[in-house]
């Protein structure tokens, strides 16, 4: 399977485990001066959306089928799924806030890495998505997101497997429909889309570690949506991740620019925060990849899960 779908069925799970747990309640952990303090909140946001509107009696389907819909922008069955170069990204769901912090960042001036130009501008939407190539510049990218992998090697081949050189859809577009569609998205990804699908699994599990362990239950909401689907390179790149150590500043250093705030928003969809070890974790991480307390609390706010910063 693509990253992608590996990604989009990663964070189905996730939330769905949220939902069925801490999510559900009505009480959230901060954290101010190093401390972790309770704190009453409404659950509003993407969160709300879906725990608070689309779980009452009487709104009909599973809580598999509300998650599609509300976590993809409530767009499953309702025709045109992509923009196409004009799109402006996804509208809604957990696509439309990567979408969004993609079109802020560049609007703030921030630029590709890799040698690959505006990789920005290749993953969000109004813009033709372009391959760079099989080699080089490509390769290196595909490494630094994929966690360092020799450039044409795993993290090649793992971007590349089911990819297309180009397409007019935004990295959110495709994530709604992977998580919409329970499968690959309609539109296949390019491989750069691809590496940074990668990246934020690795973001997740990074995530779900930080309070010192991964469990059987956190194995299993980021594990268990996958399936008998994936092959021998993609089960060692997530062995690789699991059996990797908690390092929140080596993680930034391999986030390209203008991407900071996406991947902070998939490690907070990853944990509950109900632990100082989370807290601090997700501290540490916004600190090494420049995010400032108003930006954090922002994300915090559009899930709709308790401010890290009071």
């Amino acid at each position: 399977m693509s990253l992608m779908k590996t990604l989009g069925r990663v964070a189905a799970g996730v939330i769905l485990a949220k939902g069925i747990g801490a999510a559900m309640q009505h009480r959230g952990t901060g954290q101010s001066g190093g401390r972790v303090t309770q704190n009453r909140t409404g659950q509003g946001g993407l969160l709300g959306d879906l725990f608070g509107n689309n779980t009452t009696p009487g709104a009909g389907g599973s809580l598999n089928d509300m998650l599609g819909q509300v976590l993809g922008g409530g767009r499953a069955g309702s025709g045109s799924r992509y923009g196409g170069p004009n799109s402006r990204g996804a509208q809604g769901g957990l696509g439309g806030l990567l979408d969004n912090l993609t079109t802020k960042a560049r609007s703030g001036g921030a630029g590709g890495s890799g040698g690959l130009g505006d990789l920005l501008g290749q993953l969000s939407g109004g813009s033709k998505t372009r391959s760079a190539g099989a080699g080089g510049s490509l390769g290196d990218l595909l490494g630094g997101l994929l966690g360092g992998a020799a450039a044409g090697g795993v993290a090649g081949g793992l971007a590349r497997k089911d990819s297309q050189p180009t397409n007019d859809a935004s990295f959110g577009e495709l994530f709604n429909d992977a998580i919409v569609n329970k499968g690959e998205p309609e539109v296949a990804p390019t491989p750069e889309q691809n590496a940074v699908a990668g990246l934020m699994l690795r973001a997740m599990i990074q995530a779900a570690k930080s309070d010192g362990t991964i469990d059987d239950a956190e194995k299993q909401r980021l594990l268990g949506k996958l399936g008998d689907d994936l092959d021998d390179e993609e089960r060692q790149f997530i062995r690789d991740q699991m059996a990797a150590p908690v390092d929140p500043e080596a993680l930034a250093q391999e986030v390209p620019k203008g991407l900071e705030s996406q991947v902070y928003l998939m490690s907070l969809m990853a944990i509950d925060l109900d632990h100082e070890d989370e807290a601090r974790y997700l501290d540490r991480l916004a600190r090494a990849m420049n995010l400032d307390r108003p930006s954090v609390n922002q994300i915090h706010d559009e899930v709709g899960v308790t401010r890290l910063y009071n």
